[in-house]
């Protein structure tokens, strides 16, 4: 199966949400956090950098739940990757 590859805006998403999970997690251990999600570590290693910028809705929810975040901090993340991504596609 041949993946379509991501738009500007998919990665910038991506890099958003990883950017805010991040923060979220602190100085609590990747491992920490993706065993109290039910998730692996390099799975969270992924969607941390980027590499996974569509997790799935469940994934995000365990994960918003372990590091204490809302549904509308999240969305606020995707929203402003989104919009980074629009004004970076403007100017190019």
């Amino acid at each position: 199966m041949v993946r379509t590859p991501l738009t500007p805006w998919e990665r910038r998403r991506g890099e958003m949400l990883g950017a805010l999970l991040r923060e979220a997690r602190g100085e609590r251990s990747m491992v920490e956090i993706a065993a109290a999600s039910g998730l692996s570590a390099e799975t969270l290693r992924k969607i941390e950098t980027g590499r996974a910028p569509t997790p799935a809705f469940f994934t995000i929810v365990a994960l918003a739940s372990v590091l204490n975040l809302s549904m509308e901090q999240l969305a606020a993340a995707a929203a402003a990757g989104a919009d980074a991504a629009e004004g970076e596609a403007l100017t190019a």
